[in-house]
């Protein structure tokens, strides 16, 4: 068989389109690319296996007048890592979480790390702790009610990928090469303690030493975490969409999908494919300024600066087209009026 050749000028678009968005986005790789490699029906039941609806009431946002649809109007999606084994055997959490807000008419994308230590407002139990803690009280559906409540923007989408899910897709694509920044032991996926050991200088990685990298947080600090894991993410997505990877996608497209959920359809997956192909497309990483304590129950918590959370709120609802701030405070109000 004929070696098959992808059109360089769509790849490079692509290739840029996919630049820093990491696993957030791998569930889009297939798609986009498995085009070029005739595997549009696997992706298609790949992605119908993995649907799963919020289950909020008519599926909308409570801060949504109506139905949004990503073919025509500005969206929202969370991506949410999650430990499928829990934290040390413990509950399911959200290790990573990301908020991804989609302008049409700009072509561009703003993507916001909110650490999972973040002290907020949980509606599904109604009080305050971790925003990671939402997950365990109600998988994806708390953890949405959760970021919007903290965050005042809608969440229209949401994607969960397991840690077991990353680890697969490394290592489908051959590792990947990335500068450790200090010698390190950590668990593996299956929380054993100490079975990841690293060296200090650029090496290749696979799987489980990639997940351990972007898990670690002893050696620096939350902040620096979240910023270790975009840029670890940035060579997955790098990687994946490397000429030398085309043969590989058949792999990642299956391990995506089979350690993900989403409430976005193959078609509206699709329609995304028009942020890559527009010459003008661009992200921008946003994170929340803040600092950490150990509060009276004796646990660590980070606490977002309500200055650094307000400027958040406006360039996200900005991004989506929104109305201010004090035209919706009515709308949430509700859920962030108690604190035990």
């Amino acid at each position: 068989m004929p070696e098959q050749k992808g059109n360089p000028k769509k790849l490079r678009s692509l290739k840029t389109w996919l630049l820093y968005t990491g696993i957030a986005f791998l569930f889009l790789i297939g798609i986009g690319v498995g085009y070029a490699v005739y595997l549009y029906d696997k992706t298609e039941n790949t992605i119908t296996e993995s649907h799963e609806e919020v289950g909020r009431d008519n599926e909308i946002s409570e801060l949504r007048d109506g139905d949004v649809d990503p073919v025509e109007d500005n969206v929202s999606v969370l991506f949410l890592g999650v430990d499928a084994n829990g934290e040390q055997g413990g509950d399911r959490r959200s290790d990573a979480l990301l908020l991804a807000t989609f302008n049409k008419e700009e072509s561009s994308v703003k993507l916001l790390t909110i650490p999972r230590d973040s002290y907020v407002y949980i509606p599904e139990v109604d009080y305050y702790t971790k925003i990671n803690h939402a997950f365990s009280y109600g998988e994806h559906r708390a953890s949405i009610e959760a970021v919007e409540s903290f965050l005042k923007v809608p969440v229209d989408y949401y994607v969960t990928m397991n840690f077991e899910g990353f680890v697969e897709v490394v290592d489908s694509l051959g590792g990947i090469s990335f500068d450790v920044p200090y010698e390190m032991k950590e668990s593996n996926s299956q929380n054993k303690k100490n079975t990841i050991h690293l060296y200090p200088g650029y090496q290749q990685v696979n799987g489980e030493e990639a997940l351990a990298l972007a898990r670690t947080r002893k050696y620096d600090s939350d902040i620096a975490r979240g910023k270790r894991q975009q840029e670890i993410l940035k060579e997955v997505t790098n990687k994946a969409t490397s000429a030398s990877s085309v043969f590989k996608l058949e792999d990642l497209i299956v391990a995506v999908g089979s350690n993900m959920n989403t409430n976005l359809s193959f078609a509206e997956m699709r329609s995304f494919l028009s942020y890559g192909l527009d010459e003008k497309f661009s992200i921008e990483k946003i994170n929340l300024d803040g600092d950490g304590d150990y509060m009276e129950d004796g646990i660590w918590y980070y606490h977002v600066e309500e200055n650094s959370r307000e400027k958040t709120q406006r360039k996200l609802r900005n991004h989506l087209d929104l109305e201010a701030l004090s035209d919706i405070d009515h709308l949430v109000e509700d859920r962030d009026s108690t604190e035990d």
